[in-house]
């Protein structure tokens, strides 16, 4: 069962760094109706890739790895797991406003974002892009043992 959901874990954790790399292309082209409904599906993956990610993380954490003692000693793992919330409580921003252009999408007409919105989300994404690194640095460290 452990192999399961490692499998599962690193699905997810591929899936989620696929739809953030995708959203980090998209949004910087031109938003038009095909590019806006591209990042509105491209997000929800993400979303569910990150849910089932927190889900399954946990449920190796407290059932199907070396225990929650162990991981909660770690500071990689503290890093890692604080740098995940964050990333999702910062993702909010650019799924509220993907979510906005609905009525522009049903309506037949192209999504309006302004400059200063487009900038705050393209650098959110550039800011979960950067965070990922990160946790990968830290779940190495964490496969060696190190900073607990």
């Amino acid at each position: 069962m452990s192999t399961l959901f490692a499998f599962l874990h690193h699905l997810c954790a591929f899936t989620l760094v696929s739809a953030v790399a995708i959203e980090f292309t998209l949004i910087r082209q031109e938003i038009t109706a095909a590019i806006a409904r591209r990042l509105q599906v491209t997000d929800l993956v993400l979303g569910i890739a990150a849910g089932a990610l927190f889900i399954i993380g946990l449920l190796r954490v407290f059932f199907f790895e070396k225990g929650w003692d162990y991981y909660f000693h770690s500071h990689a793992f503290l890093t890692k797991f604080a740098l995940f919330i964050i990333i999702g409580l910062l993702s909010i921003v650019p799924t509220r406003e993907f979510l906005s252009w609905n009525a522009a999408l049903k309506a037949g007409q192209v999504p309006v974002i302004d400059a200063k919105r487009k900038r705050l989300v393209t650098a959110i994404i550039h800011g979960e892009l950067a965070a990922i690194v990160i946790i990968v640095l830290c779940a190495a460290i964490m496969a060696r043992g190190g900073w607990v």
